[in-house]
């Protein structure tokens, strides 16, 4: 009789841990699984989608999923963000998302920049700039921020003079009152202009884009830009995320010692870090 009751104990007693066990794996994963957070970051090309896979695994760490949408044009990824389909991008200046910001009526925000991409006129024809002849085509970029950028560029090394006073992000064809040299300028989509190496005499452009050309600012730019912080690639969010701790996380990664060291191992010459 003893031996059944003590059987009877035994079996209530493992029957009991083993629900306690069930309960406590359930609720375990269930922790797991809301802890677990995701974060989607809308991109374009290297070094920009890179950059995400550097951090990637250092958000992972700390429980949130990075996915990176890679676009295909410089407008989708402004309007994945407006429309709530993510929640960043990485892949323009503030200027540029200011534009389309009064274009579109929306509020994408700055949250923090990450490295500076220098400007450059390059050209498969000519050394030099001052090799370029008279009627020369050049390709720059036919938003209105790049076009500026690179109007001024040109200006600041006297290859065209422009009006007095203009500003960077409102600067057209309109206001070059000095062309000696009777440029002819093309205006194109951004992802249009490493195609313009081969077809106009000059191309004004980021390293982004000339890197795909084996090209850097500073062994083939025939002029370049200084550093322009308000040019930097720069993390965005919107404007009712952008104070949230996931943001907050992910800015915290991007200016971290491992995005230095990798832009400085890998693009030393073409993009800088601004952090």
């Amino acid at each position: 009789m003893k031996k059944i009751v003590l059987f009877l104990l035994t079996a209530m007693l493992v029957l009991s841990a083993c629900g306690k066990n069930e309960k406590d794996t359930e609720g375990n994963n269930a922790n797991t699984n809301q802890e677990e957070q995701t974060l989607r970051v809308a991109s374009l090309i290297p070094p920009m989608t890179e950059i995400l896979d550097v951090v990637k695994p250092l958000l992972k760490e700390e429980g949130i999923n990075l996915e990176v949408e890679v676009l295909s044009d410089n407008v989708q990824p402004n309007d994945a963000l407006a429309a709530k389909e993510v929640d960043a991008n990485f892949f323009q200046h503030v200027p540029y998302m200011e534009e389309y910001n009064e274009n579109k009526g929306t509020e994408l925000v700055p949250i923090t920049p990450i490295y500076h991409a220098i400007y450059g006129v390059y050209s498969k024809k000519y050394k030099s700039i001052d090799e370029v002849p008279n009627g020369a085509s050049v390709a720059i970029a036919n938003d209105s921020t790049n076009i500026g950028r690179s109007l001024v560029l040109l200006h600041n090394h006297g290859v065209i003079k422009l009006k007095d006073g203009v500003e960077v992000t409102q600067t057209t064809q309109k206001d070059i009152i000095e062309n000696e040299k009777n440029l002819k300028f093309k205006e194109v989509d951004l992802l249009m202009l490493a195609r313009m190496y081969d077809e106009a005499d000059i191309v004004v452009m980021t390293p982004a884009y000339a890197a795909p050309l084996g090209l850097t600012p500073k062994k083939d730019a025939l002029i370049t830009e200084g550093l322009e912080s308000e040019f930097a690639i720069t993390l965005v969010a919107r404007k009712d995320n952008a104070d949230s701790e996931l943001i907050k996380k992910l800015a915290e990664k991007m200016t971290g010692p491992e995005v230095k060291k990798f832009l400085e191992e890998n693009y030393n010459e073409t993009a800088i870090p601004a952090f």
